[in-house]
């Protein structure tokens, strides 16, 4: 552990060595903080309200970047204000030097800047999460279409139910990711920059000049390329709230992918395998579903980091004392889980090996009964329908007790002798609208 990198993720190997990873460890954070409080020296200047020196000065000194700050001094200096603006500014404004060193931080307030580098991380995590969502989607879409026709069982309550596709799973997968990529190319398009002052009124901008404190705003988010706001948003908290929960249904949406490839990639089942499983400090036989297991533990986490940030809806005054505070951690937090799942989803979805054959087999273990709605629905109007069904429940009975197909049973059954049983019987033909609803799903984009 060092000064420069005191977050290794030891305990964190879903988000570890990810963009995610990068784009929001301390020394990011710190990076952001410093843009966001260069970018409002430029905006002052670009409108007259500052030197133009003030901001080429505030500008040089914040690219120096964390290099010349002892992030640990910073953290610890951090705790006599409640946050790291307090003491970042002070050591900028020392960089900056004599002359301009007092247009640094210049009419702002401590949330001004912090809410910004928030929005500023959240915008440089979003953008290589979005793209490996892409590169999940394309690598489901590819899995759908080959496997369109591929009959596997359908499972309700843990039991086989009537035959599905594995297309259509994929496809139903892939339906989900992107879901994931719109909510968040959305939020991702609506961040903001955050400038209040005070007490939300932008006042101490008026003081230093400013006649039009809305033009002050949108020149602040031009320099970021984050949203201009509305108003500021010091307890107005939906850009946190709509990001929580875009990002907490990301890592749902991927921990259903997940979690369906551990139930069918279990040794008894074996449908499906991760390419390159991960390895057992016990057992060198085992191939672990790594990739898979990392991100189902960061769609069980998700929720209730969402949860602690949608709490901090209900934040008093005009700027709150916790509720603010309470979102750093588990924001970065969400941050990391979803960019560290959709990287491994990349993985996942590219080296997924699918069983067609055993998908096939497995369709036989219930010696057709997994059928007998379709015979059910057959058979009525042939039979009658309580005729169908005491003939129908009475085979599924010697099914059970002596371990033989249905079809065969049903064949020695005088009225069914001109009904092509073979055909009701085979599982890989009642699939239903499963090939046209894999088409659909893949024609969105």
């Amino acid at each position: 552990m060092t000064a420069d990198d005191p977050d290794t993720g030891l305990l964190a190997p879903g988000w570890t060595g990810s963009p995610a990873a990068a784009a929001t460890g301390d020394t990011a954070y710190l990076q952001a903080l410093l843009d966001a409080e260069a970018a409002l020296t430029r905006a002052q200047a670009s409108l007259g309200l500052a030197p133009a020196g003030a901001a080429t000065a505030v500008t040089e000194a914040a690219g120096a970047g964390p290099s010349g700050i002892d992030v640990s001094s910073l953290a610890e200096r951090a705790r006599g204000g409640g946050n790291p603006v307090i003491p970042l500014v002070a050591d900028l404004t020392k960089a900056v030097g004599a002359e301009y060193g007092p247009y640094v931080h210049r009419g702002a307030t401590s949330q001004d800047i912090m809410d910004t580098a928030t929005m500023l991380v959240a915008a440089r995590t979003l953008d290589p999460v979005l793209a490996d969502l892409g590169r999940t989607e394309a690598a489901l879409a590819r899995i759908a279409a080959e496997h369109r026709d591929t009959a596997m069982p359908g499972r309700t309550l843990t039991q086989h139910a009537v035959p599905t596709t594995f297309g259509l799973k994929a496809a139903g997968w892939r339906s989900l990711v992107l879901d994931a990529r719109d909510r968040l190319a959305l939020v991702r398009a609506s961040l903001p920059a955050q400038l209040g002052g005070a007490a939300g009124t932008l006042a101490a901008f008026t003081v230093f000049g400013s006649v039009d404190t809305q033009a002050l705003s949108a020149a602040y988010a031009r320099e970021l390329g984050l949203r201009e706001p509305e108003l500021p948003w010091h307890t107005l908290r939906t850009p946190i709230a709509d990001l929580a929960g875009a990002l907490a249904f990301a890592a749902g949406a991927l921990g259903k992918v997940a979690v369906d490839v551990l139930t069918l990639a279990r040794t008894e089942i074996a449908e499906v395998a991760e390419g390159s499983g991960g390895g057992s400090s016990a057992m060198p036989h085992k191939a672990n579903p790594v990739r898979s297991t990392l991100i189902a533990a960061a769609a069980r986490r998700a929720p209730q980091l969402a949860a602690t940030l949608y709490g901090s809806l209900a934040a008093e005054d005009e700027r709150p004392a916790g509720a603010w505070h309470a979102e750093w951690e588990p924001l970065r937090d969400l941050l990391r889980l979803v960019g560290g799942a959709a990287r491994d989803a990349v993985e996942l979805t590219r080296g997924l090996r699918v069983n067609a054959d055993t998908m096939r087999r497995h369709l036989d273990l219930t010696h057709g009964l997994i059928v007998s709605e379709r015979l059910a629905a057959e058979l009525a109007p042939v039979l009658g329908r309580a005729r169908a069904k005491e003939l129908l429940t009475r085979a599924a009975e010697r099914v059970y007790a002596e371990g033989r197909p249905l079809g065969e049973l049903l064949a020695e059954e005088p009225e069914l002798k001109d009904i092509d049983l073979a055909d009701l019987t085979d599982p890989a033909r009642y699939t239903g609208s499963a090939g046209a609803l894999t088409d659909r799903a893949l024609e969105r984009r």
